[in-house]
């Protein structure tokens, strides 16, 4: 009942055009601050969407480390555990170390990566190059497939470069001696092609084949720095972390793609509710003229509150109709707001009407809305507005019953 008075007080005209103007204004302010919500959340969506998509080119569903030390032993058992775990697709053992990378005299610093033949499997890297193809080459012939970042600081391109580029790199279990250079390995590798990703993998790695990091570096057979793992269609993340931990041991860590990369998406999520809570305090702005507009209802509709009382109504039922009215304000601006936001965002992805200057990887800003960004939303907008007509319709429901003859 308390809701068909307020839908009643909030269509009728009123008697002084200020009440009309400042609930409009009300509704307008609520409806920009929504939209605005909508917007913004929705570009932190797209950017962290397309963050994810260039990340999972290069880093796997799951990688399996050591927790402790940076090589870990897979041996045939490990393997066949990894191998025979439901939902996983393919796995891929890697070999990283830090390298030093010489082309004439441009020299520059780089993690070279070994990988195996399913590593084009597991990850993205072989579909993102940019110039010549994905050739890792071999014992005899190494090759090497370098980021665009490292193939820029070295002065070459990879699918036409003549010479050959020197890499060293530290080999384990060296005594320290006399000679320094006793404890390095020095190998000429061809660069065969380039990938281009995202800075951050593009200006440090280097891929090239397992079999010879392994031997520059001093590895045994089954030492390696990590195992790769893709996961097959449908299967569940958490499901295969939780078997492959159990029965791998103590001794590996597990982890799944968030995970190798916390640090970032923590930031990136925490700018996501600092604009929110920003963003939230226009809707906060707004609720001040909702204030003033349901102060001024009351005064307007005191005669109203009289008659409600007189017929059996509750102090409390009053206050409802208010609060009732204070809500019918906010939704009608934020359902208002939410679709001047869609249309927006529409409008974005189909004809890219706002550009994003500077290099990047695309020229437009992203957007993604999220159903849970909407109710979220909503739901703010609704507790800003109880708490905004909480005061008005308090004052409404203190008022007396004091209805006089004519």
């Amino acid at each position: 009942m308390n809701f068909l008075f307020a839908w009643r007080y909030f269509r009728s005209k009123k008697s002084t055009n200020a009440v009309n103007i400042i609930a409009w204004v009300t509704v307008a302010a609520m409806a920009v601050g929504t939209a605005a919500l909508v917007v913004v959340l929705s570009i932190f969506n797209g950017f962290e969407g397309l963050v994810k998509e260039l990340y999972s080119s290069f880093y796997p569903d799951i990688r399996i480390t050591s927790p402790t030390e940076k090589i870990v032993l897979f041996d045939a058992v490990a393997i066949s555990k990894i191998k025979n775990t439901e939902g996983v697709a393919a796995y891929s053992l890697v070999a990283e170390e830090n390298a030093h990378i010489q082309n004439g005299d441009f020299r520059t610093n780089a993690i070279m990566k070994g990988v195996d033949e399913n590593f084009r499997t597991v990850t993205g890297v072989s579909t993102h190059l940019s110039n010549g193809n994905y050739n890792l080459g071999n014992d005899e012939s190494p090759s090497l497939v370098l980021g665009s970042g490292i193939e820029n600081a070295l002065s070459l391109m990879s699918d036409r470069a003549i010479t050959p580029v020197t890499v060293y790199l530290p080999r384990r279990g060296v005594q320290a001696s006399a000679n320094p250079l006793e404890s390095i390995s020095t190998v000429n590798f061809q660069p065969r092609g380039a990938f281009a990703i995202q800075q951050d993998f593009d200006n440090k790695y280097v891929i090239t084949n397992l079999s010879i990091v392994k031997q520059m570096v001093g590895l045994k057979e089954n030492e390696f720095t990590a195992a790769e793992i893709k996961l097959t269609a449908g299967a569940s993340e958490k499901k295969v972390i939780e078997i492959l931990q159990q029965q791998l041991g103590k001794n590996y860590l597990v982890e799944n793609r968030y995970q190798q990369n916390h640090s970032l998406f923590a930031v990136m999520q925490s700018e996501k509710w600092a604009i929110y809570g920003i963003l939230c305090l226009i809707l906060i702005v707004a609720a001040f003229n909702m204030i003033g507009a349901l102060t001024m209802l009351v005064l307007e509709k005191q005669q109203d509150i009289q008659i409600i009382k007189a017929m059996g109504g509750t102090s409390a039922f009053v206050q409802k109709i208010f609060l009732s009215e204070g809500a019918l304000l906010a939704m009608t601006g934020s359902v208002i707001g939410i679709l001047l936001a869609l249309l927006f965002c529409g409008l974005q992805v189909t004809f890219k009407i706002i550009p994003l200057e500077g290099s990047f990887v695309i020229d437009y800003y992203p957007v993604k809305v999220m159903v849970t960004d909407l109710l979220l939303i909503l739901l703010t907008v609704l507790v800003i507005a109880v708490i905004a007509s909480w005061l008005p319709s308090a004052k409404a429901a203190r008022q007396q019953l004091s209805l006089k003859a004519q």
